[in-house]
């Protein structure tokens, strides 16, 4: 139980923020304990703080979508971006297509800026209201992990009740956990319980 005190400890703000890379984020917006489904996302305002977190907000006050709409289509694209993320981890021939749709609907611009240390920045910023405008950085999240990522790094948590992912980021790449605070420590326990017992 202590993921799930750890868990919904951060539903508060929303799904854990573990896996090192945005794509991996978007698939940890669901998680399990015991057995039992949590899903961070229920409703658009749960988006749309999980997308802040990630300073992703919408262009304008008044977005141009419909109650729900923002919901279905996140779980739409998460849906996806795990489909596509498995496959290429297991080195199968995937359909892009869908994802060029979402990449497709995200209209921006480049924007020149001053950082913190007075440098100039090159972004871009969304030009709409639309859902594209939110999602589609995601999207370009989950494509560049496609394109340029390494799936030897890409892994899942390896505690048996954990379905988390990560980008593995370590010096020698031997992360095996979502978090030693979550998972590791319970498998440390349950070892600790197995040489007692014995």
């Amino acid at each position: 139980m202590v993921i799930s005190a750890i868990l919904h400890g951060e539903a508060q703000s929303g799904a854990p923020m573990l896996g090192d890379h945005l794509a991996m984020d978007l698939l940890n917006t669901e998680a399990r304990d015991d057995g039992k489904t949590i899903e961070f996302w229920n409703n658009d305002a749960e988006v749309l703080q999980w997308l802040a977190r990630y300073g992703i907000a919408p262009a304008a006050e008044n977005s141009s979508f419909a109650p729900a709409e923002l919901l279905v289509q996140a779980k739409a694209l998460r849906t996806l971006a795990r489909k596509l993320i498995t496959g290429f981890k297991e080195g199968k021939s995937q359909d892009i297509s869908e994802l060029n749709q979402y990449l497709h609907t995200f209209d921006t611009t480049p924007s020149l800026a001053m950082n913190a240390e007075g440098k100039l920045t090159l972004s871009r910023i969304s030009r709409s209201t639309s859902i594209g405008s939110l999602l589609g950085p995601v999207a370009e999240a989950v494509a560049e992990l496609l394109v340029e990522g390494n799936f030897d790094l890409v892994k899942q948590c390896e505690h048996p009740d954990c379905i988390l992912w990560f980008y593995d980021r370590t010096k020698a790449h031997k992360r095996r956990w979502c978090s030693m605070a979550l998972c590791g420590n319970r498998h440390k326990a349950a070892q600790f319980r197995k040489r007692s017992s014995s």
